[in-house]
């Protein structure tokens, strides 16, 4: 029986009850938590083969900075090893190297890389838990979990209504609860928002009931866990306990909701959620032995768990399959005799006439068409989506190209900004409409400015034309891990979106703070993401030089690209100041790995002097150049840029290399410097602009020499233009 079953604070929310009742409650609550804690630290040891082999599974992910990483990935993350540590916690087993964990546990927040906009509270969740798992004090959290008074607000860019993730918000309470602090200065409005969100069937979503939509397990776990901690898991008890079962599935594994319009699929996950939201109450579900049978069918030959019946075992997946089985009170069912899934697809071994080819998604799409054919080339970028470019850019870009044999082609890459799109109960969400297309196709109308469609529609509208000219849809980031999960499943069943970001201008690596992408890691390839913005591709060399998508075709063509990503043949790749120059990759399966690895001399542009980029560029502008800055009314005007760093909007800031002299038909000149200033120490453009204004006929050179500024070393560029 659970301490203030059913109570609510009037000065809180709804309810009858006074504020020093909610108070009293809220300290019943508080030592039932301090009591679950201890017992959690006493779970019972468990011993078998199966054990056994879940360690060894375990053991296979642990790094040497003390933490434990992802199949196939040499960097530690926080939730695989949280996952870990629960799953030594629920056989009862201390982990090895403990005193380095803890410490990996303390300092590695996944915001270590890069402080986001938002917090994704779910994250402090998983130190505070992991680390009284472990026995240790988690005090340090205190005082920032007791600042989660307050609902989040939300972009409404990115959320059209501007509601934060319910899984977040949740997190307040749950993170006070075990770490023993009060509810007393939590926000009315923040339980206000959490009793919005509960639908008359008990389930938890998103959205407030009263804008329709039914639940979603996984929320209805994160609702019912916050309102347990109020002491009041208890209301709404019958409907909801219906609701849960109802999730169930024939085959025994749970669901998103009952009947669900689309991405029905069963899902460790899912059944989790299913199975802890009844273990508030008590409750089993209807068809138990046919749960476990379930469970056990998601287990691999490694040892570990995948998320669906022959998807690769994952760290995550693990724990919670043996959680699920824990609280079926199933766990030893793992001793029985039984066949286990292989957990790969077999290597069928790759065609030896494969290349590394790069694609550059969203990189720049609008200023020097030359600069970008340039770049190009230094940076051997096979296939280079231009981002919103303008009509003609891409033409223009391709002509110069062919014209000066720089094995380049440019295709169109857009984010159609404003697109919004409606799941019921789950939000109406942007950044949900990234296309990739070969270039002069009719790719369909962008559904940009209008008002939310919902999924079906936008599948009907926009990708369907965009499939039938052989373009395809790339998904960019989603914080909602509930909603992104039915995109990505409905892609897997019906077609959708191709490819999943990973590596991004903005956000360093969205598998770090999305974890909950990895699973869907060897189904969807994984890809870098330019996501340029700016004015001028010279002005994006940072990221162009940065990370980058790699993938295995015979050809650098259109074709050669959607077989890779058919046969997930494809590996993102980072190395830069992001990344601490180390190398950082996503993708493929472990062969394709290994052949990219094996391979690395003919992609790697970091120490590699027959990859690179330009010190320096100088290009021959005329009246007639639509694209290029300093088109002159006469004559010809040559205009120098140098490398310098960019800021995240493309912007120049500090320099990398100075512009010793510029010569003209072999006599040196001086060129005038432009430089207008920007914000916060960069610039709008930084170049030298030399005008001729009354060329004499023929052909002319102009040579350009930069200094590397941290080497002394000089590097020269010379064009010939006519007249």
């Amino acid at each position: 029986m659970r301490a203030g079953k059913g109570l609510r604070c009037k000065s809180f929310g709804k309810g009858t009850i006074e504020r020093r009742d909610f108070l009293k409650a809220a300290a019943g609550v508080i030592s039932l938590g301090a009591g679950a804690v201890a017992r959690v630290a006493q779970a019972q040891r468990r011993s078998g083969l199966w054990v056994e082999e879940v360690l060894k599974y375990l053991e296979a992910l642990r790094r040497g900075d003390g933490g434990y990483g992802w199949t196939e990935q040499e960097r530690s993350h926080l939730t695989p090893t949280f996952a870990a540590i629960g799953c030594y916690h629920l056989m009862g087993r201390e982990p090895p190297e403990k005193r380095s964990l803890v410490e990996f546990v303390r300092t590695h927040h996944p915001f270590r890389i890069k402080k986001l906009e938002r917090d994704l509270k779910v994250f402090e969740y998983q130190q505070i838990q992991s680390l009284l798992w472990l026995g240790e004090d988690a005090g340090s959290f205190r005082k920032q979990v007791q600042s989660w008074k307050r609902a989040s607000v939300y972009p409404k860019q990115y959320e059209r209504d501007g509601y934060p993730v319910l899984r977040f918000e949740a997190m307040a309470f749950v993170c006070r609860r075990l770490l023993g602090l009060g509810m007393e200065d939590i926000s009315p409005g923040l339980i206000d928002y959490l009793d919005a969100r509960r639908r008359e069937n008990g389930s938890f979503n998103n959205t407030p009931a009263s804008e329709g939509g039914d639940g979603h397990v996984m929320n209805t776990l994160w609702g019912l866990q916050a309102l347990d901690s109020m002491g009041r898991a208890g209301e709404k008890r019958a409907e909801t306990v219906d609701w849960i079962r109802d999730c169930q599935m024939e085959g025994g594994g749970f669901t998103y909701q009952p009947r669900p319009a689309f991405a029905g699929v069963a899902d460790v996950t899912y059944t989790w959620a299913g199975l802890r939201s009844l273990e508030l109450y008590d409750e089993q579900p209807v068809r138990g032995q046919r749960c476990i049978d379930y469970l056990r069918s998601l287990w691999n030959e490694d040892g570990g768990f995948g998320a669906r019946k022959g998807w690769a075992s994952n760290p995550v997946a693990t724990h919670r399959a043996l959680d699920a089985m824990r609280a079926l009170g199933g766990l030893d069912e793992l001793s029985r005799p039984s066949g286990r899934n292989a957990g790969h697809r077999k290597r069928r071994g790759l065609p030896s006439n494969l290349r590394v080819l790069t694609i550059q998604i969203e990189a720049p799409g609008k200023g020097s068409p030359t600069e970008a054919v340039e770049l190009a080339g230094a940076l051997r970028i096979d296939l280079w989506g231009a981002k919103n470019a303008p009509a003609g850019w891409i033409a223009t870009a391709q002509a110069i190209a062919d014209e000066r044999k720089v094995p380049v082609t440019f295709v169109v890459s857009n984010e159609e900004y404003g697109t919004f799109v409606k799941v019921a109960g789950l939000g109406i969400y942007s950044h949900t409409s990234d296309i990739i297309a070969p270039a002069n196709a009719d790719f369909g109308s962008s559904l940009s400015g209008e008002e939310a469609v919902g999924w079906e529609e936008f599948r009907r509208r926009r990708l369907a034309p965009l499939e039938r000219c052989g373009g395809r849809l790339i998904w960019q980031f989603g914080e909602n891990e509930e909603l992104t999960r039915l995109y990505l499943d409905d892609s897997l069943e019906r077609g959708g979106y191709a490819a999943i970001s990973t590596f991004h201008f903005g956000n360093p690596d969205f598998a770090n703070s999305e974890p909950f992408l990895k699973e869907y890691g060897g189904r969807i390839p994984f890809v870098g993401l330019q996501d340029a913005h700016g004015s001028e591709s010279w002005w994006w060399g940072d990221q162009l030089t940065g990370f980058r998508t790699l993938f295995l075709a015979t050809e650098a063509s259109w074709e050669g690209w959607l077989k890779a990503l058919k046969n997930n043949w494809v590996v993102a790749v980072r190395h830069d100041a992001v990344s601490s120059s180390e190398t950082w990759m996503h993708g493929g399966g472990a062969e394709v790995l290994e052949f990219v690895r094996r391979r690395e001399e003919e992609w790697r542009w970091w120490d590699n002097p027959g990859i690179g980029r330009p010190a320096v560029s100088v290009v021959a502008v005329r009246r007639e150049d639509r694209w290029e800055a300093g088109r002159p009314e006469r004559g010809v005007t040559l205009r120098v840029r140098c490398q310098r760093h960019n800021t995240g909007r493309g912007q120049p800031k500090g320099p990398v290399a100075e512009l010793v002299e510029l010569v003209v038909d072999g006599r040196k000149v001086a060129p005038r410097l432009d430089a207008p200033k920007a914000q916060w120490g960069a610039y709008k453009d930084y170049c030298h602009y030399y005008h001729i204004a009354n060329p004499s006929g023929g052909k002319h050179t102009a040579t350009a020499t930069a200094r590397i500024i941290e080497t002394g070393d000089e590097s020269s560029r010379t064009i010939e233009f006519g007249v």
